[in-house]
């Protein structure tokens, strides 16, 4: 590839960061670093109305947490600053001139209130060549007309003009040759009357002062296509535009289109890659991260969704990612999201991560719940016990609490329709032997239960259950003799006499 790559992602901060976000900034950083290009990341904020605080630095932090760090952006700065369109705005009103002059672009005057008029009389109105006439722009007016209202202070936009009967057309990199048809296109703004630019001119000549050489976006940009495209064209730049590829949907578990954030709290699984709070309605929307998920899992997830390297590989690390990924190999088809199947990545990303690297994990899940630990070792054995037993970094609490504390409850319900005086027996005489044992380590407890088991007279597996019980509260956990090796005896024995003592109520 002769060109220096150089990609960006250009998210409008106006809330939380859908997942099918995420994965376009993992598509182009993938595609950068495979490259050894360069991946910008650049703030689209003209939209003033739409401006959400607090969501740029919401957008910068899952971009971290997912370790796709921009090479330029905002917070780096970079030899193409600033990276906020809204600090741009001067670079922006020359262009739209410029398309003006050239005839490719005119002065539109109409207020909001005759172009809710004409929308009212005509169905589908479009803003185009078959009504730009009827309007009040600089197409329809008089010369002298546009001068004077111009230099009024008159507000105004400036519209591209699409040409009559053209088609444009341009090889997506996913998708081939694709072409549209002029007629079907409105005239879009570029320049809004606050002298703002749309996304529309904003993009091309960011793009190109940015020496953008890939653009990487989600298939619903595809109807703006040719705009940008003509508007590269009428600009001169065309020689310099950049390769497109527009990337497959993610869509709702059952296929019928595109997964929401409604999807998501209807079905009970989150869509956004962090918890994002609306500073106006105070309304959480809750994200993988908070949730459990590892972002090694996240990512491997999000890859899956719509490319694959040609193996029955599933697990990727960033590494691998990078030097295995290329767009040739990115679907055209939408692909389904499946939760079960992301709690999968996480589960394996959890057994593949180191005791050391998962102990700050499970540091914060404890921390959560009132735990402090001091003793690292303790920690990083109970870690050792229960890491293939979570699927979620949540689920260590649920997977190990009792390690850390008694259990408040008991499932006495799974004991007491067996229970008899023998075992009640049996357990005594294990605490006494328990209390007398010179070694405390799971293969001698082990050894002596199942020893005093065949002296009493009763089978392994109708005391192993209440043994359980007994020290975790319920029908789960790690090998029970670990258990007790690892918290002790003292807290074993007592952890016996309180159950029996619950029993005895």
């Amino acid at each position: 590839m002769a060109t220096k790559v150089r990609v960006r992602f250009a998210p409008s901060p106006t809330g939380g960061l859908h997942l099918g976000g995420v994965r376009t900034v993992l598509f182009n950083y993938l595609f950068a670093k495979h490259h050894n290009g360069e991946f910008v990341l650049r703030i689209e904020d003209t939209d003033q109305t739409r401006y959400v605080e607090g969501a740029e630095e919401y957008i910068v932090e899952c971009l971290k947490w997912c370790g796709l760090n921009p090479d330029e952006g905002p917070q780096q700065g970079g030899p193409f600053s600033p990276y906020r369109q809204s600090e741009r705005k001067p670079i922006y009103r020359q262009y739209a001139e410029q398309l003006v002059n050239s005839g490719y672009a005119y002065y539109a005057f109409d207020t909001p209130e005759e172009l809710t008029a004409k929308r009212e009389t005509i169905p589908n109105f479009q803003y185009g060549h078959d009504y730009r006439h009827e309007m009040r722009n600089s197409l329809s007016l008089p010369a002298d007309e546009v001068k004077r209202l111009i230099e009024q202070g008159t507000p105004h936009v400036v519209r591209i003009k699409m040409p009559k009967n053209e088609t444009v057309t341009f090889n997506d990199m996913i998708r081939a040759e694709v072409s549209f048809d002029t007629n079907l296109v409105d005239d879009k703004v570029l320049l809004k009357a606050d002298g703002m630019p749309t996304y529309h001119l904003a993009v091309v000549v960011d793009d190109y002062l940015m020496k953008i050489s890939h653009a990487f976006r989600g298939e619903e940009w595809l109807p703006s296509a040719p705009v940008h495209i003509l508007l590269w064209k009428y600009l001169g730049w065309e020689a310099d535009m950049p390769q497109w590829a527009h990337l497959p949907l993610i869509l709702k578990p059952d296929g019928n289109g595109k997964l929401s954030k409604r999807d998501g709290d209807r079905l009970g699984f989150p869509v956004y890659a962090m918890n994002w709070t609306d500073p106006k309605t105070g309304d959480l929307t809750k994200g993988f991260r908070e949730l459990g998920f590892m972002p090694e899992a996240f990512i491997n997830l999000l890859v899956m969704l719509g490319w694959n390297d040609g193996t029955d590989q599933e697990v990727f690390s960033l590494e691998e990612m990078i030097k295995k990924f290329s767009i040739e190999r990115v679907s055209k088809a939408g692909a389904k999201f499946d939760f079960e199947k992301a709690k999968w990545y996480n589960a394996e990303w959890i057994k593949r991560t180191s005791i050391t690297d998962l102990r700050t994990l499970f540091n914060e899940v404890l921390d959560n719940n009132g735990i402090v630990i001091s003793d690292e070792n303790y920690l990083d054995s109970v870690i050792a016990l229960v890491k293939e037993r979570c699927v979620l970094i949540s689920d260590f609490w649920q997977q190990a609490s009792f390690f850390f504390r008694r259990p408040y409850e008991f499932d006495t319900d799974a004991v007491k329709p067996k229970w008899n005086q023998d075992k009640t027996d049996f357990f005594k005489a294990l605490t006494v032997a328990f209390s007398q044992s010179p070694a405390w380590n799971s293969t001698d407890l082990e050894n002596e239960f199942k020893a005093l088991a065949a002296e009493k007279g009763l089978k392994i597996g109708d005391v192993m259950l209440p043994f359980r019980i007994m020290l975790v509260g319920g029908k789960f956990g790690p090998a029970v003799f670990d258990i007790a090796a690892l918290i002790g005896k003292e807290e074993t024995i007592e952890r016996v006499n309180h159950f029996l003592d619950l029993l005895a109520e």
